[in-house]
């Protein structure tokens, strides 16, 4: 049955290790999506860009961001003052009405609760960033803002002391006041839109966050049953779980049999058989018959917790993508206080008059149409979506970089056991010598094997089980270093293991040897059978292929990626899996240093390699090749060494990986490629490149729409990922 998270099933492998998750804190802690080292335990803005803070993890009941309430109240509040003091400022001149000659005093009254009380946290942020020493978009619009507002108040304050040039045709001196306000007002929608867009890249956190139940069936020693909290469940418990109710928590089917839709986490459509001592993962919906279970993982142990802090640790990571946009937004606002600083006295000393006022028109639009947030958000905002979206389809992100990198992938190295098959072995075949029956060989077998923990050992004893073969207790028992078991059953000396364990008897193989090695080219295990040193037949136990596994190679295949299979279990075995599944080039009887040694030669090549395996044994190799995929159904050690987790441990997710991986780059090309260009060309536009060719000046208020428009649109570009097919 398909499963999460047991214990490794490899007998080239070793029984994992107790790696433990962190458990989740109770505190929230808050982040910055542009500047991930940025913590707190409270919400606020970033010091360094000035950003809204966001959790860390969000909760499904998350409320509103009180940043996006704060700014919608302002933003509703001065709304209707910013279009009164716009329309008087352009069409005031052609209204009769009475107290015109006071427009200017009327714009300031209109103006200033738009400026001070609804722009001050504009301010607050300007003036910090430039306290601090890390100049961002706040600075820009602070100095752009508070340059319009200033110079209007003072044109309506001491009018005599500004040149005749400034003054209008009806007598005034010309304000902006109207320029302010508009900036204000919509550098709010801006951030409003920012905030609510932003809000929707945790969608995919928030709804696995939703699958986990709220409550839990626990069935007492008496045998009664309550529904209690999740959070009263313990390790132990026996639950019952209804048909139609979600799985509360990670554990194994004690009683009973049903079909379980693991979907949500698996991205696999079709439920799974599960029956007693399958494995059940949390919130995963149980369809058909009623189960009881045992809890064995709960809180931040369970694999939905596991999950949740994998996509959410990968969100919060750096594309090496960024690191461009970050050198550049270094310095970027420097330069844009420059380029104004020379707008404003380029225009006073060489335009044409009003120059002052030109250069004064200019400057502010440079500083606000300037905006490094689109720059800063570019890759933070592509990476947050891909990661959710690949977590609903079963493939969780260590990091940005593993998204950025898998697409580039032309050589897959992959194991056997477990990779490309269940992992788990299954009775395939026993074969008698003369004097005795199939039957009595697979039945003297599983008598002796009842004191194995191996899993080859587990596959014959069901196998006897279930043929319901009276086994007998085995009066002794003894490991042979790997080679097999030796022991007492019913009085006789028994052996069951490969060659070595039969040269090292002094028992003859060689009868059965042809057999043996048809039943290893199909690519069974096969072990040999003595009774009291004379040779009774053979047992062999196969690992059966992954249902997904031919598809999942071909399509990588058709994808032009190069596949090797590289596994512990010998030549003929691992051969007669390739030919089936169409791989020409195989290496068996590997040790981990041999996986490492391949993926050294084969990245001296030039090769781009990721490594797919399930066991520790692969772990070497899963850290050394450029991607590291681990099968979610294998050891945490695997796990942790790999960049890529496929839940499901299907390799079809390789696939639904890089498609994503090429979709999600190209969205943070188009971010980038946009961030510059508008700022590139905006820029200069602002400081009134055009005006010697159309006669034309960029004005402040289309600067400030601008302004809002390049970080809401990278924002929504980003958000574009989640409609990708994969």
């Amino acid at each position: 049955m398909d499963h999460v998270h047991l214990p490794a099933a490899d007998p080239g492998r070793q029984t994992r290790p107790a790696v433990r998750p962190q458990p989740a804190s109770g505190e929230t802690v808050y982040t910055c999506p542009m500047h991930p080292e940025i913590r707190q335990p409270a919400p606020g803005v970033c010091p360094k860009c000035g950003m809204a803070l966001e959790p860390l993890q969000p909760a499904v009941e998350d409320e509103e961001n009180p940043e996006l309430k704060d700014f919608r109240r302002r933003f509703r509040w001065t709304l209707p003052l910013t279009a009164a003091v716009t329309i008087l400022a352009m069409a005031g001149h052609r209204l009769a009405l009475p107290g015109l000659q006071y427009q200017n005093w009327i714009e300031l009254v209109l103006a200033s609760p738009v400026v001070l009380w609804a722009g001050w946290p504009f301010f607050v942020r300007g003036i910090r960033s430039v306290a601090t020493r890390n100049p961002n978009m706040w600075t820009l619009i602070g100095a752009g803002t508070a340059s319009a507002y200033l110079y209007s108040v003072a044109a309506t304050l001491a009018p005599q002391v500004f040149p005749a040039s400034f003054v209008s045709h009806d007598g005034r001196v010309g304000v902006y006041f109207e320029a302010a306000a508009v900036i204000v007002s919509l550098t709010l929608l801006g951030q409003i839109l920012e905030l609510r867009a932003r809000a929707q890249t945790s969608a995919a956190i928030k709804s696995l966050l939703g699958l986990a139940p709220k409550t839990a069936r626990r069935i007492g020693a008496d045998g009664s049953e309550e529904d209690v909290p999740l959070a009263h469940v313990h390790i132990g418990d026996r639950l019952r779980v209804r048909p139609g109710e979600k799985v509360p928590v990670d554990g194994a089917v004690e009683e009973g049999e049903s079909a379980v839709d693991e979907s949500m986490l698996t991205g696999e459509p079709i439920p799974v058989s599960k029956r007693a001592g399958d494995a059940l993962i949390g919130a995963t919906i149980n369809t058909s018959g009623s189960l009881v279970m045992r809890a064995e993982k709960i809180g931040a142990d369970t694999v939905l917790s596991q999950i949740v802090q994998m996509v959410s640790q990968a969100q919060r990571s750096r594309a090496p993508m960024q690191r461009l946009a970050d050198g550049v937004a270094g310095y970027f606002v420097v330069v844009v206080m420059l380029i104004a600083a020379a707008s404003f006295f380029g225009w006073g000393f060489f335009g044409p008059e009003p120059s002052w006022v030109y250069g004064l028109i200019n400057a502010v639009s440079v500083l606000i149409i300037a905006c490094p947030c689109a720059l800063g958000l570019a890759t933070p905002m592509s990476i947050m979506v891909a990661t959710g979206k690949a977590a609903t389809a079963g493939v969780l992100f260590r990091d940005a970089a593993a998204i950025e990198q898998l697409r580039a992938i032309d050589t897959l190295i992959v194991d056997k056991t477990g990779t490309l098959t269940e992992g788990r072995p299954a009775y395939h075949a026993a074969v008698a010598a003369a004097g005795y029956t199939a039957d009595e060989v697979l039945r003297i077998a599983a008598s002796l094997d009842q004191g194995s923990e191996h899993p080859l050992a587990h596959a014959i004893v069901a196998e006897a089980r279930r043929r319901q073969l009276a086994l007998d207790r085995p009066d002794a028992f003894e490991s042979a270093s790997g080679i097999g078991v030796r022991g007492q059953v019913a009085g006789r000396a028994v052996a069951l293991g490969n060659t070595a364990l039969m040269e090292d008897e002094k028992i003859d193989w060689h009868a059965l040897a042809e057999r043996a090695e048809a039943l290893r080219v199909e690519g069974a295990s096969v072990m040999f059978l003595a009774v009291d040193r004379q040779l009774a037949g053979l047992v062999a136990v196969s690992d059966p292929l992954k249902a997904a596994t031919p598809e999942a190679l071909a399509g990588l295949q058709a994808a032009g990626i190069r596949v090797i299979m590289a596994t512990g279990d010998g030549l003929t075995t691992a051969r007669a899996v390739a030919s089936r599944l169409g791989i020409d080039e195989v290496y068996g009887e590997v040790k981990p240093r041999d996986k490492v040694a391949l993926v050294d030669r084969l990245q001296r090549e030039g090769r781009k390699v990721a490594m797919a395996g399930d066991g520790i044994n692969d772990a070497p190799a899963l850290a050394r090749a450029d991607i590291g995929i681990a099968m979610g159904t294998g050891t945490d050690v695997a796990m942790h060494s790999a960049q890529i987790t496929l839940v499901k441990g299907d390799l079809r997710g390789i696939l639904r990986a890089r498609a994503l991986s090429a979709a999600t780059v190209g969205n943070m090309h188009q971010n980038l490629v946009f961030a510059f260009l508008y700022n590139a060309l905006g820029v200069p536009l602002a400081a009134g490149l055009l005006y010697p060719f159309t006669g034309m000046l960029l004005s402040p208020l289309i600067a400030a729409l601008a302004m809002s428009f390049s970080s809401v649109s990278v924002v929504f570009n980003a958000l574009r990922l989640r409609r990708v097919r994969i």
